[in-house]
């Protein structure tokens, strides 16, 4: 296996190889809504986690340069949308594809409120309503810590990944069968 091993003595130099490491990391795809009547936005996002089930609370990392990081510290509110397989259009729309901004992002598809007001996908995998717990500046980004309000979670279906630059989709039955097909029997497992 060859690799390329830097040292962090020029960060610049860092950058190129760092972004290819980082795309090695397969990411779910979400899109974080902010705002409340007219004034909404949103941007999509592979930078999500869990951060603690008591309380339920996640992690989210904004660039503080986006149009949605204003409108998040003032309103203290967010909304996570985990998009399923079928929903690149969303996705792209929430990355600036084709210049739309603000409301122009949520045209298309149905949205409704929970306890915060922030706009929710109708149809996402799951959906949390959140508010901001504390935000952590650090370089170009925020990381955001967000309490969870409210949950929505659809039925199972595949979900919308993000691996090498590209959107994939992640369906467990049909992966799970497809790995078996490819999978070498273990002699010692089989009965």
């Amino acid at each position: 296996m060859n690799s390329i091993v830097r040292h962090m003595s020029d960060a610049t130099a860092l950058q190129p190889d760092f972004r290819s490491a980082m795309r090695q990391l397969v990411g779910g795809v979400s899109v974080i809504t902010v705002g409340r009547g007219d004034d909404i936005t949103g941007m999509t996002v592979s930078s999500l986690s869990s951060l603690s089930v008591d309380p339920a609370s996640v992690i989210v990392s904004l660039n503080r340069n986006a149009s949605s990081w204003p409108i998040l510290q003032r309103e203290g509110v967010f909304g996570v949308n985990f998009l399923a397989a079928d929903q690149i259009d969303i996705a792209e729309r929430f990355a600036g594809k084709g210049g739309l901004k603000g409301t122009e992002r949520f045209a298309g598809a149905k949205w409704r409120k929970q306890v915060s007001g922030v706009p929710l996908l109708v149809g996402a995998l799951a959906s949390l309503d959140c508010e901001v717990e504390e935000i952590i500046e650090r370089h170009s980004h925020g990381i955001v810590i967000g309490r969870v309000l409210h949950v929505d979670v659809a039925p199972q279906a595949a979900a919308l990944a993000y691996w090498h630059g590209s959107y994939v989709s992640v369906d467990r039955g049909d992966d799970l069968a497809r790995l078996a097909a490819l999978s070498v029997p273990n002699p010692r497992l089989t009965p």
